[in-house]
């Protein structure tokens, strides 16, 4: 049904006081009443040319300044923290990770790790091979128009003691039909065409055949049949 439209330059700096002028075109965002999913339906008929043309290009820095560094890095810290050495994945992909800085970070500190994003190339790109023990999505999921698509893609990479952690702020208690449409993680200037409540992520795992748990409302653990013995100490956390 439908939920609401924003400005096309709604962005999710405007939660820090930084606003675009208005585009003068607007989103519109429709929300399923069963689960809570909330999609901009336009963006399906985008070929990623346009998205490259319209969200991720040089004025993607303005909506997302730490896009390039701050994030990748706070990112690594904490998957260093998060599986020490006696846990350490034998192989890692960043999926959706951007111009691979996370990737780099990584390797500099002894993984193999690569990076992969659709919407960048440079020397940070490594197109995926094989199957992957973890896979990262650092804010991914709710740039995707086709989000079984991306979920079929994910468990085709992912090992069978594989396990995907994904970010993406949940909408619950944000989201609702005959609400304005003010949340500020709805911004598709900066790309955020799918908006996820806590039932339809379960349910879009479940339908892949993923278990889940999560450590908060945005940091998101998936996995197939038993949790992979190698990350098993990341139970007591989440």
């Amino acid at each position: 049904m439908p939920l609401g439209a924003v400005d096309f330059n709604k962005n999710c700096e405007e939660a820090r006081g930084r606003r675009l002028p208005p585009a003068d075109r607007l989103v519109e965002y429709v929300i399923c009443r069963g689960c809570g999913f909330a999609w901009a339906p336009e963006f399906a008929a985008w070929t990623p040319a346009d998205f490259q043309r319209d969200i991720y290009n040089a004025g993607y820095g303005d909506v997302d300044p730490d896009h390039l560094e701050v994030r990748p890095r706070t990112n690594a810290e904490t998957l260093l923290a998060t599986f020490p050495a006696p846990h350490r994945p034998a192989r890692h992909l960043d999926y959706g990770g951007g111009a691979g800085r996370l990737g780099e970070l990584l390797r500099e500190a002894g993984w193999d790790s690569t990076s992969w994003d659709p919407f960048f190339a440079g020397p940070g790109q490594v197109e995926p091979e094989g199957r992957y023990p973890l896979i990262t999505c650092f804010e991914v999921f709710e740039h995707v128009p086709d989000v079984a698509q991306l979920a079929g893609c994910l468990d085709r990479l992912l090992a069978p003691d594989g396990l995907i952690l994904a970010s993406t702020l949940v909408s619950d208690g944000q989201v609702l039909p005959g609400r304005p449409l003010t949340w500020w993680y709805a911004a598709p200037r900066n790309g955020h065409v799918s908006l996820f409540s806590a039932r339809s992520l379960g349910l879009l795992a479940a339908r892949q055949g993923w278990a889940t748990a999560s450590f908060s409302a945005d940091i998101h653990l998936f996995w197939r049949g038993e949790f992979p013995a190698w990350a098993r100490h990341l139970l007591k956390a989440a």
